[in-house]
């Protein structure tokens, strides 16, 4: 590359501890060569911040989240806004998408489009939204009126509770989509139809990956615990946030229909807006004794968790409005660790495990079935064992985050004509 490229790359929020992937991708597009500036659309809600968001060189601009909170900033936006050529195409997509979703959302992310263009950062080349919903349609919006233009990463949440006109109108307009699973990819592909006649591809499959390095291969011994000793219960682990899609309130259950003469304790690490209905759940299912309650963790702490664990779980499930998880990175990074984990069949999950090879895999929304998983890896230490070596094998052979960095310097190059 003879010259760094700048991207204006587009956040829902930053820095989150929960989107690892996307700070580690970001660092890793710094490293390839690229520039990028940030522009947020909300500030931080987290205390605390992983090691990995201090190394990213790139500034941090924020729009206005709300925007009566910065009125005279959003007055001075659609004062250049209505001066450039793109107005009124802006406008006309405004219009069209307004009788279908008539929100105060749209408002905003109309007035926030036009913040980011009037104050557009850096004199950056392109711009890339991560996440296809609200980013998105502020990356739209922006394109359309600057002429600028955009890409945008898919993940999870923002595929499966977005309604379809809105996806395949912004497929229709962006340069290119990527995502992160294969079930995702086959859905919005679905939705890009319409451009099939066109010479190249507009939705990209790249799994996000782990930067390997962060999570080395655990040197020790995994234990031999089989849950037969009062004084060292087998330690089962989750991390995640405590939200209806992680089904948390399954997993409580099925640890409680665990037979009364096994020894284990529950860690959970993350915040979540159900964690005081979920303490109150492990209460009430008399297992509050045998919990322990983290809250938000660093990424190296919880690096030591996977390691001095046993069982890692994740009882993803489908919510009433569609909203799922991909591929929960935390599962990959417990996989590098050897850790093995029982899960579900939701989503991209199977795109890493295959029940019985390595890890073991249930249907959602049923506790009694993922009871009957969880003891048979609280038995047996030799599967355990057996299942996290596959594991981590299947990580360090196919989800190598470098993979994802190449895949994305290859579009963001051919899009910036490098």
């Amino acid at each position: 590359m003879q010259n760094p490229a700048k991207i204006t790359v587009l956040l829902k929020g930053y820095p989150r501890l929960s989107e690892t992937f996307i700070a580690q991708e970001l660092l890793g597009l710094e490293k390839a060569g690229f520039e990028l500036e940030l522009v947020a659309m909300r500030r931080p809600t987290d205390k605390k911040r992983h090691p990995v968001h201090d190394e990213i060189k790139a500034p941090v601009h924020y729009l206005p989240e709300y925007l009566h909170e910065e009125p005279l900033r959003v007055l001075k936006a659609l004062g250049k806004a209505c001066r450039l050529p793109g107005f009124g195409k802006m406008l006309r997509q405004f219009f069209k998408d307004l009788p279908r979703d008539f929100s105060r959302n749209r408002f905003r992310r109309l007035g926030q489009a036009m913040v980011l263009v009037a104050e557009w950062p850096g004199k950056a080349e392109w711009l890339h939204a991560h996440f296809i919903h609200t980013p998105a349609s502020v990356a739209f919006y922006a394109s359309l009126l600057s002429g600028m233009g955009w890409s945008v990463s898919a993940h999870a949440k923002d595929i499966w509770t977005s309604k379809d006109w809105d996806l395949a109108d912004k497929l229709a307009h962006v340069d290119w989509a990527v995502t992160c699973t294969r079930v995702g990819y086959e859905q919005l592909s679905a939705l890009a139809k319409d451009r099939r006649a066109e010479d190249r591809k507009v939705v990209h499959l790249s799994y996000h990956g782990l930067d390997l390095q962060r999570f080395p291969h655990f040197e020790g011994a995994r234990s031999r615990r089989d849950g037969s000793d009062v004084h060292d219960p087998v330690r089962i682990l989750s991390v995640g946030r405590a939200v209806k899609k992680k089904g948390y309130d399954v997993l409580l259950h099925a640890l409680a229909k665990l037979p009364s003469e096994l020894n284990w304790a529950f860690t959970h690490i993350g915040g979540g807006d159900e964690l005081a209905k979920l303490k109150a759940l492990a209460d009430q299912l008399h297992i509050a004794d045998r919990i322990t309650w983290k809250g938000a963790m660093d990424q190296r702490d919880v690096l030591t968790h996977y390691r001095e664990s046993d069982v890692f779980t994740l009882a993803c499930r489908i919510t009433a409005d569609g909203d799922r998880d991909g591929l929960p990175n935390v599962l990959v990074e417990a996989a590098s660790q050897g850790l093995m984990a029982v899960s579900t069949t939701v989503s991209g999950i199977s795109e890493l495990f295959v029940n019985g090879e390595n890890g073991l895999l249930v249907a959602p929304d049923d506790p009694v079935v993922l009871a009957d998983a969880l003891q048979n890896a609280i038995r047996n230490p030799d599967l355990r064992h057996q299942l996290g070596a596959a594991a981590e094998q299947k990580v360090r052979q196919d989800f190598d985050y470098q993979n994802s960095i190449r895949d994305l310097t290859v579009l963001f190059n051919r899009s910036l004509g490098q």
